[in-house]
């Protein structure tokens, strides 16, 4: 597969909605050669995530406000300028500490991609996770992700 150049500019890219943040693509697979894909992330204080692992190795770096990122049995405090690398099948989470927080991710292979178009396009947005947990279930089984504690819910 061939690299590709790609310009994205402020404002623009593709967007995902997950429930804990809106992901702007910046940087795709489809120019990577799959290989890697960069997203702007935007996140407000909220419920975290439950902890999960996914398949692909991923980094985030802050732009602005601050966060807690949860890997494995450690936390990293992280504001604008620092960032954490966090491996393929590590239990991760995060967690917003300012109103908000922007970071880059940088997500190696193509899967994060493909996982958060499937989440967006299958999970009804505005709506309770609760409502939705047999539609995340079902993007779950179709992606090298998963949550703790969602295998246990019926």
């Amino acid at each position: 597969m061939a690299h590709l150049i790609q310009h994205t500019a402020a404002g623009e890219g593709q967007e995902f909605v997950s429930p804990d943040a809106v992901l702007t693509v910046k940087i795709d697979a489809a120019h990577t050669g799959g290989n890697y894909e960069v997203f702007e992330v935007d996140a407000p204080r909220g419920p975290a995530t439950p902890p999960h692992r996914t398949g692909w190795a991923k980094a985030y770096y802050v732009l602005s406000g601050r966060m807690i990122v949860q890997i494995d049995d450690d936390g990293y405090d992280l504001g604008p300028g620092e960032s954490v690398a966090i491996p393929p099948a590590a239990l991760h989470t995060f967690t917003v500490l300012s109103p908000s927080v922007k970071f880059l991710t940088v997500s190696l292979t193509d899967g994060m991609g493909r996982f958060h178009a499937d989440l967006d396009a299958t999970v009804p947005h505005n709506r309770p996770m609760e409502e939705t947990l047999a539609q995340v279930r079902e993007v779950l089984a179709r992606h090298d992700v998963t949550v703790e504690g969602m295998e246990r819910v019926p």
